[in-house]
């Protein structure tokens, strides 16, 4: 999770997220080099009064700052319609689950099997133990198995709210009356934050979400615990 005083973006949790930190260096770098380039390019003018005639008027110039953007910006766009794709692609899920945001929690329910929903509100701060975070812990966790495809649909029930987990890369809004869809893919195992990211009224900032990645057999048995007290 995010810690103090940091500039970066989280670990990555899952493929999707690994994806769009590439992006970013990616990008970062051709940034990085364009305003070098100018910054050079200023300097050179303002320090020095030779002026170079070549410069004032040069049909090779044009046609290279007119090509070179042109270039720069298929680089950028190629490897992000790319990552686009990737983020709305849905193969084969191994599971299936539905959030549904309200003022101000979430309800969870696993559409694969009867009678399993929970609702999920933030722990008060006299309720936390050692160890837990203020304002970003919940009484219930989403628990999914590592290393599987896992469909979740988010949708909401009054206002507008958006289901977001900066550590695996995922970012849906819930609006009520639409059903919105996103994969999730954990490839490793933790426990992963987020927050309502669309403001949503006076507690918008009160419905946190955690998101618990476990090993298959570790889901099972969570499974069947959460039956069985259904």
């Amino acid at each position: 999770m995010a810690h103090p005083m940091q500039l970066g973006f989280q670990d990555a949790a899952s493929p999707l997220m690994e994806e769009l930190l590439h992006f970013h260096d990616h990008a970062l770098m051709i940034i990085f080099l364009i305003s070098t380039l100018v910054l050079y390019i200023i300097t050179i003018l303002i320090s020095t009064k030779f002026t170079n005639m070549n410069l004032l008027d040069s049909q090779e110039i044009e046609i290279v700052w007119t090509i070179l953007p042109a270039v720069v910006l298929i680089l950028i766009a190629l490897p992000s319609l790319r990552i686009l794709y990737l983020m709305d692609e849905v193969n084969d899920p191994h599971l299936t689950i539905k959030a549904m945001g309200h003022q101000w929690y979430w309800s969870y329910e696993d559409t694969d099997y009867e009678n399993l929903g929970f609702d999920s509100y933030m722990l008060p701060t006299q309720d936390l133990t050692d160890g837990q975070f203020r304002l970003l812990e919940t009484d219930h966790r989403v628990v999914i198995p590592m290393e599987s495809p896992v469909r979740t649909l988010v949708s909401a029930e009054d206002v507008l709210h958006s289901w977001a987990v900066p550590s695996l890369g995922v970012k849906m809004d819930a609006v009520p009356g639409r059903l919105n869809q996103l994969t999730l893919i954990s490839s490793r195992t933790g426990v992963f934050y987020g927050q309502c990211s669309e403001i949503c009224g006076a507690n918008h900032s009160f419905m946190p979400i955690v998101v618990e990645a476990v090993p298959l057999t570790h889901f099972e048995n969570w499974l069947s615990l959460m039956l069985e007290d259904a």
